[in-house]
């Protein structure tokens, strides 16, 4: 990765960074990645936390505090609270939030109570997680179709602009477009530009209730089943190798990995045929 960063010129008199690092074949995450100044005990808390929190995500900051406890960590909740906002977890019932509520003049309903998802590109849905790497961690962003449970875009990022969530966004839209699109309320997902281009793109816009972690279910199941099966199976040691990592996993996720509720199908199945 180093030799690919060195190929790039950041005042380049023509090519933007983007591009440089498309042609190189370097990651644009991986070219500003820098490992997280953190120290080696609060990197270890950091990967309790996580897992916790995968296992259990309705723990506050009080309780994941006592948890660390009975782990033989006593550390001040105030610590535990720095580490969660870090990660872009926030400790509060019932879920953690990666993305942070933004505040918005138009807010959007969440169309799905009740609703029958019969078929493909009925419902998309996204959300953001955290992937956690020996000396730091990253962002991820996926797309997922509900009925068929088909991955149909993800990125990674060291930050939580939005940006990355637009690219995502642009490498689903190539393939289809739904009718409703759900997310659950982060600033990434209420920015003028990401609703404006679902907008633009004659798409509906759903966002989930505050406080319910249901209303977004199969992304909260898809990053268990990252994180179990792929994740805390591995040890990162950059943003090139986790990325290679997730891409073999999505690709497996889609295309191979049977899932029950389909019938024991692969997502691929479902999705291509409908």
């Amino acid at each position: 990765m180093e030799e690919k960063r060195a190929l790039i010129e950041p005042e380049h008199p023509t090519l933007s960074l983007a591009r440089q690092c498309e042609l190189v074949g370097l990651a644009r995450s991986s070219y500003y990645y820098q490992p997280m100044a953190e120290s080696e005990e609060n990197l270890l808390l950091m990967r309790l936390l996580d897992e916790q929190y995968t296992r259990i995500p309705f723990y506050g900051i009080k309780k994941m505090t006592a948890w660390l406890g009975t782990q033989g960590y006593e550390v001040n909740h105030k610590r535990v609270a720095r580490l969660l906002r870090q990660m872009g977890l926030m400790a509060v019932y019932p879920s953690p939030r990666l993305s942070q509520p933004g505040e918005q003049n138009v807010r959007y309903p969440y169309l799905l109570r009740g609703m029958s998802i019969d078929r493909v590109n009925q419902v998309w849905s996204t959300d953001i997680t955290y992937i956690r790497l020996q000396r730091g961690f990253l962002y991820l962003v996926a797309i997922i179709d509900w009925f068929s449970r088909y991955v149909l875009a993800w990125r990674t990022s060291i930050t939580l602009e939005t940006a990355f969530c637009l690219e995502a966004l642009e490498q689903a839209f190539e393939r289809a477009r739904p009718e409703i699109f759900n997310n659950d309320q982060g600033s990434q997902f209420t920015s003028t530009e990401f609703t404006n281009r679902l907008k633009a793109a004659d798409v509906r816009i759903s966002w989930d209730g505050r406080g319910r972690a249901l209303d977004n279910i199969f992304v909260e199941r898809l990053w268990r089943t990252v994180k179990y099966e792929e994740v805390y199976l591995k040890e990162y040691q950059s943003v090139s190798d986790a990325e290679s990592g997730l891409k073999a996993y999505f690709q497996f996720y889609n295309q191979d990995r049977l899932h029950q509720a389909l019938d024991y199908q692969t997502p691929i199945q479902v999705y291509s045929r409908s």
